[in-house]
């Protein structure tokens, strides 16, 4: 994780927890004209493993103007930035080595930081989590992972489980992965409007 990342994550967290949700991670995105800092966040699992509701768009939208309210203050980044909150959906991005070890048995999509064997992507189910790496079911062979090496990952669905697989007789329209979301436009020296809220 970056400087960045960790400053905007420290600095977020809190607030997100002080609704009754969880700071799953963030994605900070600078682009010519205007950077995206996209927050993802969920409900707290309770002792039984599971959240007890999924987030909802209002979940979003309150999130939204808390952090909005606070980046404002704290103004952690410098120039235009386009503010997102989304759920993690189906595909749910995968941050920390605990949030691997939830999902052990399914399929990720992993992207490295730096190659190794040759690879800089790779899909495999999750086989073990440790402190610092993960161990992937790759090809009928193990293949660990240095946890710091991990620079974007995912859950792979498993569409036909889930009932979501299209079918021979109806044309697929597009996989239900994405979670709630509203978007936010930010200028540094204006209050942001608060976005419609969209799925991400």
């Amino acid at each position: 994780m970056s400087e960045k990342h960790s400053e905007i994550t420290e600095l977020l967290g809190p607030t997100v927890e002080s609704l009754g949700l969880e700071l799953l991670g963030i994605e900070y995105l600078p682009a010519p004209g205007g950077a995206t800092l996209r927050l993802y966040i969920d409900v707290p699992a309770t002792d039984g493993g599971e959240p007890e509701r999924t987030v909802t768009i209002e979940d979003c939208e309150s999130v939204s103007r808390e952090v909005s309210a606070q980046l404002d203050v704290a103004d952690p980044i410098s120039g235009n930035y386009t503010l997102e909150v989304s759920s993690p959906g189906l595909d749910r991005p995968l941050f920390t080595p605990a949030h691997f070890g939830r999902f052990l048995g399914q399929q990720a999509k992993v992207g490295l930081k730096l190659p190794q064997d040759g690879r800089r992507r790779l899909q495999g189910t999750i086989l073990r989590v440790g402190q610092d790496a993960i161990v992937f079911g790759l090809d009928g062979a193990e293949f660990t992972v240095a946890a710091d090496n991990i620079d974007k990952a995912r859950l792979v669905p498993d569409w036909a489980a889930l009932g979501l697989a299209p079918t021979k007789n109806s044309p697929s329209k597009g996989k239900p992965g994405k979670g709630h979301g509203t978007s936010t436009g930010k200028q540094p020296s204006t209050k942001p409007a608060a976005g419609e809220p969209h799925a991400e």
